[in-house]
């Protein structure tokens, strides 16, 4: 998994005109969960943006004082209006302590199914995943090589590995199915 560095500074006051003022400085207010306590402090904006606007799932070494943790973005608050990044919480990692996090899905192989004139549709972007952070994958990878016109690859068929899929084992992740002109082909071929 890979690691994005980002520094913070302590914050003193916490409070509505506190997070104001550093939000007009370019900073966003941030607070770390799961350690003995929470800690409060300030990120500067244009620093989170390799963390926060990637397809990919990232870890997060936050600096605050020369002291580093090891943490996730467990949830970010935009502006309703503006977009504007307003707050962020981070969750500390241990190396003892499971972690849920949505993890991309990355499609491999080629379809003969699509190859044939079918249609690729893939219902899960994302997929839960519980693991220790040493055993968290960047991605999950799904070889859809098998894949004819019809079939479909669910939840309950990826193969096993050091970290556990919570999303249901029914679940369609990605599917092959019938193109219109394969569909047309397929009733002129039926009405000879």
């Amino acid at each position: 998994m890979k690691t994005i560095a980002i520094s913070g500074s302590p914050r003193e006051n916490v409070g509505k005109r506190d997070a104001k003022e550093l939000r007009y400085e370019g900073k966003v207010p941030a607070v770390l969960y799961g350690g003995k306590e929470q800690k409060h402090f300030a990120v500067i904006t244009t620093e989170l943006k390799d963390a926060i606007y990637t397809p990919e799932a990232n870890f997060v070494e936050i600096d605050i004082n020369g002291t580093k943790t090891k943490a996730i973005i467990k949830e970010l608050q935009f502006h309703p209006l503006t977009d504007l990044l307003l707050h962020v919480d981070f969750l500390q990692l241990f190396d003892d302590k499971e972690i849920l996090m949505e993890i991309p899905v990355k499609l491999t192989g080629t379809s003969p199914g699509v190859k044939m004139g079918g249609k690729l549709v893939q219902k899960l972007r994302k997929l839960r995943v519980r693991a220790f952070p040493k055993d968290m994958p960047q991605t999950v990878e799904v070889s859809i090589a098998k894949l004819e016109v019809g079939n479909l690859f669910r939840v309950r068929d990826l193969a096993k590995a050091d970290y556990v899929i919570t999303n249901t084992p029914e679940d369609t992740i990605v599917s092959v199915g019938m193109s219109r002109a394969l569909k047309q082909a397929e009733n002129e071929a039926n009405k000879k």
